[in-house]
C-alpha cells in the first residue's frame, strides 16, 4: 500500500481478529503445542528421507514431529524472521533425529534460500502464519496488549522500522487506513484522531499506552466485549510494521515452484485477512492445473484442541498437492 511503502521510504531509505485475544489467555502450558499438529503430519504426507521446508519455525514445534516422519535420513529446512525464536528452536531440536538447517528469513526468501543450498525439489512446505505465544509472552517485544512494553512489533529485530515509529509519525488519514484495511477496525477514524491528538502531547511509547489510548478512543458501550476493544489496533499495527499481507502472496507463488510433483503444501492461518490471501492463491493455481487443492473449506481444530490448546481457536488449515 502506498501509505506504508512511504513511511518505510521515510524511514529506512481483519475479520477474525481472535487470534490475538486468545494468545491473551494463553498459559506457559500451551507455549509449546504446535497448531493442528495432527493434521499437518497427515496432509503433509512426507515419505522417509523426504526434504521439507518449515517456513515459520517457531520454537519447532511442527518441526519436531516432522523430523520424526522424514527420519535421519531427511532434511529440515527452517526459516524464521525471529533470530531469538530461532535459536531456541535450534537448541530444542537438535535432540530429534535428521539433519536440519536454520536461517533467519523472511519466508518471501524462499526460493533464494533453497536456492543458495542447492535444494531444487522439496517433498513438503508448511506455513504456520501470525504471531507466536513466544513473541506474545515477552513483554520486551511489544506484541501484548495486556503487557506493559515498548512499541515495538518486529519479528525481525534487525528491521528498520517499528510500530512506535509508525504510531509517531504517520498521518491521522494513514494511521486510519492502516486500522481499516489491517485490522478491519469500525472505529478507524476515531482511533487515529485520538492518536494523533495524543501524541501532540508527548510520544506514544508503550502496548499499555496504545492499548488505553484505544480503549477510550471507541464509544463506551462497545469496550467490554469478549476481546479487548485494542485487538484490531494491535493486529494492523503489526501487520504493517512486519509487512506480513505483501509477503505471502509471493511467498505461496514462489513455493510452488520447488514442490515436487506430488509434494504438497500446508498453511495454518489465523485471521480472514490471511486465510482469504491463502485461499485466492491456491484457487489461481488450481485453475492453472499446478495445484490439486486437498480440500475445498479449510479444516478447524476439533473441540478436543481448543479446549486444550487456546492458541488453535482460530486456525484455519488449507493444503494443495502439486500435480504438473
Amino acid at each position: 500500500m502506498e501509505f506504508q511503502d512511504n513511511a518505510m521510504e521515510e524511514l529506512n531509505s481483519t475479520g477474525d481478529v481472535s487470534e490475538q485475544a486468545d494468545f491473551q489467555e494463553e498459559s506457559e502450558e500451551t507455549l509449546h503445542i504446535p497448531v493442528m499438529l495432527k493434521e499437518v503430519i497427515e496432509h503433509l504426507n512426507l515419505p522417509e528421507g523426504g526434504c521439507v521446508v518449515d517456513c515459520t519455525l517457531g520454537l519447532g514445534g511442527h518441526a519436531a514431529e516432522i523430523l520424526k516422519v522424514i527420519g535421519c535420513k531427511g532434511f529440515l529446512i527452517g526459516l524464521d524472521r525471529d533470530g531469538d525464536a530461532l535459536a531456541l528452536a535450534e537448541d530444542r531440536l537438535k535432540s530429534v533425529p535428521g539433519q536440519c538447517h536454520f536461517i533467519q528469513s523472511d519466508f518471501r526468501e524462499i526460493g533464494n534460500v533453497l536456492d543458495h543450498l542447492g535444494i531444487r525439489q522439496v517433498d513438503g512446505i508448511l506455513f504456520d502464519l501470525g504471531i507466536s505465544s513466544y513473541q506474545l509472552d515477552n513483554a520486551d517485544r511489544g506484541f501484548s496488549i495486556k503487557k506493559e512494553g515498548p512499541l515495538d512489533m518486529r519479528m525481525d529485530r534487525s528491521s528498520y522500522i517499528s510500530a512506535h515509529d509508525l504510531v509517531n509519525t504517520l498521518s491521522e488519514h494513514e494511521i486510519s487506513n492502516i486500522l481499516k484495511e489491517f485490522g478491519e477496525e469500525r472505529w478507524h477514524h476515531r482511533i487515529a484522531r485520538a492518536l494523533v491528538s495524543e501524541r501532540s502531547r508527548a510520544p506514544i511509547e508503550s502496548t499499555k499506552q496504545l492499548s488505553e489510548i484505544v480503549r477510550l478512543a471507541i464509544p463506551a458501550r462497545y469496550r467490554n466485549q469478549r476481546i479487548h476493544p485494542a485487538t484490531r489496533t494491535f493486529q494492523a499495527f503489526r501487520i504493517a510494521v512486519n509487512r506480513e499481507l505483501e509477503s505471502l502472496p509471493e511467498a505461496l507463488d514462489r513455493c510452488t515452484d520447488y514442490l515436487k510433483i506430488g509434494g504438497r503444501i500446508c498453511v495454518i492461518s489465523f485471521h480472514s485477512l490471511e486465510d482469504r490471501i491463502v485461499k485466492e492463491k491456491f484457487r489461481n493455481l488450481s485453475r492453472e492445473g499446478r495445484l490439486k487443492l486437498l480440500f475445498k473449506k479449510p479444516l478447524r481444530p476439533g473441540d478436543d484442541e481448543t479446549l486444550h490448546n487456546s492458541r488453535s481457536r482460530s486456525a484455519r488449515l488449507r493444503a494443495a498437492e502439486r500435480i504438473t
